[in-house]
């Protein structure tokens, strides 16, 4: 669990991004303060209630009292700014990267649990992709859309790349810190330069 410890900071900070995301996109649909909440609390936490629910674990979210704490704050604060007001907040700059160290970091801790418990190269994939975007999935789902990231950007592959990167490093023994820190920027700087290139995968015409 000690290279699980070094993602805290960054996990809480996609957390709080991730909040401010589902308070976001809740607001914009005229949902009351129930309505928020859920979507709130879905897109920060789902993504870790699909992954302890594979790997059959209790959710560290209903364990840990840090996770919701910060969705909650991050619900106050949003509607004392009134973010919804704000609709260009989704464009600056410090929300982007912070998403951006969202989907990453909580990909890469996806990975590193998908190994403890020994699942192969499928499933480390799998639930990086299911811990990186599995909140947007649910919140998604939950307000009857198709899920965002089957539709824009790089958002599920940069999930499925960064799981798979661990993978071979965690084989081939390039696991330090250091080695994980680098994973991280690698991710975040492929997600910026995804936002901000217009990059994606071909589509089907």
């Amino acid at each position: 669990m000690d290279d699980l410890a070094i993602f805290l900071i960054p996990e809480y900070i996609g957390i709080a991004s991730a909040s401010v995301s589902g308070f976001l996109f809740a607001a914009k649909r005229n949902c009351d303060w129930l309505g928020v909440f859920v979507s709130a609390l879905l897109t920060a936490l789902g993504g870790g209630f699909m992954r302890d629910t594979i790997v059959s674990r209790p959710l560290y979210s209903f364990t840990h009292y840090m996770p919701c704490t910060i969705v909650i704050i991050m619900l106050i604060l949003s509607a004392l700014f009134k973010l919804q007001r704000r609709s260009d907040i989704d464009k600056k700059f410090i929300y982007v990267a912070t998403d951006a160290i969202d989907i990453v970091s909580f990909s890469i801790v996806g990975s590193i649990i998908a190994l403890e418990y020994n699942l192969n190269i499928f499933g480390v994939a799998m639930i990086a992709l299911c811990n990186g975007v599995g909140g947007g999935i649910l919140r998604d789902i939950l307000f009857n859309e198709v899920p965002w990231f089957l539709k824009t950007g790089l958002y599920g592959t940069i999930s499925i790349v960064v799981g798979l990167c661990y993978f071979f490093m965690n084989y081939f023994g390039i696991n330090s810190i250091i080695a994980i820190l680098m994973l991280l920027v690698f991710g975040v700087v492929f997600r910026l330069l995804a936002y901000y290139m217009n990059w994606g995968l071909p589509k089907l015409k």
